[in-house]
């Protein structure tokens, strides 16, 4: 194998990674209603895979162009929940069942974030029931907060798509 081939095999690898992280995260942007910007990714996307897919069908039996094609698809899957990830697009429902007696609701307020506290009836009794939502590069943060005022709090993170008003802190 010459370097021009091991060239040509890198390529469609490294594009076609490029072209399934696009796709990853064009379908992100759909759900999360950002038309723009998911119709960018989808042009990208959409001439990535014409430009590789004509270089893979060029010679079928070059079973080197086939393997980069293909590992390229799920290394890019990889790569695009990896860049969602990092991104942290969209905002997050934090949703907290604590001990009435704790100060998970005054630290996310301390913390700037807008709380909407309710009281509830548990197993063991009356809980609060804690609801926030955040921007999702904020969730970390608040997690970390909520364990460290309460280590047995139950909490759960819905992603959602909001709004229509509301507090959102600058």
């Amino acid at each position: 194998m010459n370097w021009q081939v091991v060239g040509a095999v890198v390529l469609i690898f490294v594009l076609r990674v490029a072209n399934m992280s696009l796709d990853t995260l064009r379908l992100v942007l759909v759900v999360r209603g950002q038309r723009l910007l998911a119709a960018a990714a989808g042009f990208l996307e959409a001439l990535i895979f014409v430009l590789v897919l004509g270089q893979v069908l060029r010679d079928l039996t070059n079973i080197w162009n086939v393997l980069a094609y293909s590992s390229g698809y799920s290394g890019g899957i990889l790569v695009g929940m990896w860049l969602e990830e990092r991104l942290a697009l969209g905002y997050g429902h934090v949703r907290v069942i604590t001990a009435p007696d704790k100060a998970v609701a005054a630290t996310l307020r301390a913390m700037g974030f807008a709380v909407t506290e309710l009281r509830g009836q548990g197993r063991s009794g009356e809980v609060s029931v804690i609801n926030c939502t955040v921007q999702r590069r904020d969730v970390g943060r608040v997690q970390a907060a909520i364990k460290a005022v309460d280590e047995a709090a139950f909490i759960t993170v819905d992603e959602i798509r909001p709004l229509h008003r509301g507090f959102w802190p600058s």
